[in-house]
């Protein structure tokens, strides 16, 4: 899942937004690092409502503009714990200590190659 994805979606967890309201959130909980356009962001919606992760979830009017709000569903839940829980066994990976991950690896013995005289 891609950064853009899964800060849309973690986005929605403490409920429903309107798409100014996840891209506001997104770019907070990537402390910065996610920059979505409503463009975008609609079109990651779209998919993302095709996927079954996140429903439209009503729409109100202000200053004459409609405002469509957008919440996780279940699967999205599930998806978005999912790819935490990847990124939390990738990132152990790199965070052990020194000497851990090299003696938890099984290798193949070397085999020794005959000297040429």
């Amino acid at each position: 899942m891609r950064a853009p994805t899964y800060f849309t979606l973690a986005a929605l967890l403490d409920g429903p937004l309107h798409g100014y309201g996840i891209i506001k959130r997104a770019e907070q909980l990537s402390e910065g690092a996610v920059h979505m356009t409503a463009g975008t962001l609609y079109g990651a919606l779209d998919r993302l409502s095709r996927e079954g992760l996140v429903i439209e979830e009503g729409q109100e009017i202000v200053a004459g503009r409609a405002r469509r709000y957008y919440r996780l569903t279940d699967e999205g839940r599930s998806a978005l714990e999912a790819e935490a829980e990847r990124m939390t066994k990738a990132a152990a990976v790199v965070q052990k200590p020194k000497g851990i991950a090299a003696s938890t690896v099984r290798r193949r013995p070397v085999k020794a190659r005959p000297r040429l005289a």
